[in-house]
């Protein structure tokens, strides 16, 4: 980051802070999910920092802002991992859900997590000084400038992976130009998706000889999360032997009505249908069971309900959608009805399954063209069109299998872009270690 860049952005930050720090600290001290996590990201009451830093022990620190691009990043720590075993690996994300998703599927690789800190200058050399690493790796997005203007400072190489640029991200960083041109000059490379998002980073004004494209990291997440949660079929879940499943998976409010609508109307011609609502926010379980209940449907929570007997199951759990895509015979991947920007359709996919998604794809754009584009997936505009594609699947075996073996056989083809991105990640530090 250029000074005049960082001053600029400091003054606004130093306004703002003043302005908002009074509802700030009030909503800090009284929300426990924020006051929990609040010390650590200000850079105190961190303890000791495990892993070393000593030749060929490489300390890499991993962020991913939340749930979908620590999905993105769990093949790659994973990699990670087994190339430097005696290596340091931190890992780090901006949301609450997003470290407890982590800590979840990352435990048996990760050294340590830590919250994100706080874009400040003083948080953010607390933490840099207390995680001391050797690489930072950014997935997909989350810039903050003072954080990367710390890290370039101390020399710390830095890596953009899975980069994306979507025409609003695009438009935004345009519109700012100042501030995120540099800020992206500041990594030593900006692994892009696709080489429109790596055009875009050119329009910017990035220097080409940092952009790279190696593809999207979800496809080998997809192939590596598939083998599902032991233990979770579909009698541990109370479906019955003979139903027809179908998941609603990261659903947001505004879509489960139009789900429990569909699911009504659906159940007059298909009396055998089973119902799994996966909502986004896990706690607004008790929320969508209400709703079910209001619509006279029989419902039990995964969370709370020891048996069986409804027709609708609120899957109001973390951790255990990607299994449960593998026990359905059609899926529908939410925030893609309302404007949320869509959620990751290869975690059915990658099961074979067909996908319906609503018109807001938005943070899957590539994915959905290519599922689409090979007849793996279908898109709908609106409630209509959703419950008249969804009475086709249910109707259709064959269509079925057919839609989701398209699905499958994209996600094989585009096999290896996490070795890919190893491959680069050594050679920097390798370089690095050279000095």
């Amino acid at each position: 980051m250029d000074m005049v860049s960082i001053f600029i952005y400091n003054l606004f930050l130093t306004v703002g802070v003043i302005v908002f720090a009074p509802l700030l600290f009030v909503k800090v001290i009284l929300t426990p999910k924020y006051r929990s996590r609040s010390l650590k990201r200000f850079g105190f009451a961190l303890g000791e920092c495990p892993g070393g830093s000593a030749s060929g022990r490489p300390r890499i620190w991993v962020h991913a802002l939340s749930v979908g691009e620590v999905a993105s990043a769990r093949n790659l720590v994973q990699e990670l991992r087994r190339s430097y075993p005696q290596g340091g690996i931190i890992f780090s994300s901006a949301t609450r859900s997003g470290e407890s998703f982590a800590r979840s599927v990352l435990h048996e690789h990760v050294d340590c997590f830590v919250p994100f800190p706080f874009d400040l200058f003083w948080s953010v050399k607390r933490l840099v000084s207390w995680v001391r690493p050797d690489l930072f790796v950014l997935v997909e997005t989350d810039f903050w400038p003072n954080f990367l203007t710390e890290l370039n400072r101390r020399d710390i190489p830095c890596l953009l992976v899975n980069g994306r640029a979507s025409d609003s991200s695009f438009a935004r960083y345009r519109r700012f130009r100042w501030l995120f041109r540099p800020l992206f000059n500041s990594f030593q490379a900006l692994v892009m998706q696709t080489e429109q998002d790596a055009s875009s980073m050119r329009q910017l004004g990035v220097d080409p000889a940092r952009l790279a494209v190696l593809g999207n990291l979800k496809y080998d997440a997809a192939l590596s999360g598939s083998g599902g949660k032991a233990g979770l079929d579909r009698v541990a879940l109370h479906i019955p032997e003979q139903a027809l499943v179908w998941v609603a998976g990261s659903t947001h409010r505004g879509e489960e009505e139009i789900i429990f609508d569909a699911f009504q109307e659906l159940v007059q011609s298909c009396a055998n249908l089973f119902l799994i609502v996966a909502p986004r926010n896990v706690e607004r379980g008790a929320e969508i069971a209400a709703m079910a209940a209001r619509r006279g449907l029989s419902v039990i929570r995964r969370s709370v309900d020891g048996v069986g007997g409804g027709s609708v199951l609120i899957l109001d759990t973390l951790g255990e959608l990607a299994s449960v895509y593998a026990l359905c015979d059609v899926a529908f991947v939410g925030g893609s009805l309302v404007a949320e920007r869509g959620h990751n359709p290869l975690e059915p996919a990658v099961h074979g399954k067909p996908v319906l998604f609503g018109p807001y794809m938005e943070d899957f754009a590539e994915i959905s063209r290519d599922l689409l584009a090979v007849g793996g997936a279908r898109q709908v505009h609106d409630a209509a069109g959703f419950r008249a594609e969804l009475s086709l699947l249910l109707a259709d075996s064959a269509e079925r299998e057919r839609v989701g073996r398209q699905a499958q056989e994209l996600i094989a083809s585009r096999r290896g872009v996490t070795e890919a991105h190893l491959a680069l990640i050594r050679t920097v530090l390798a370089r690095e270690a050279r000095g």
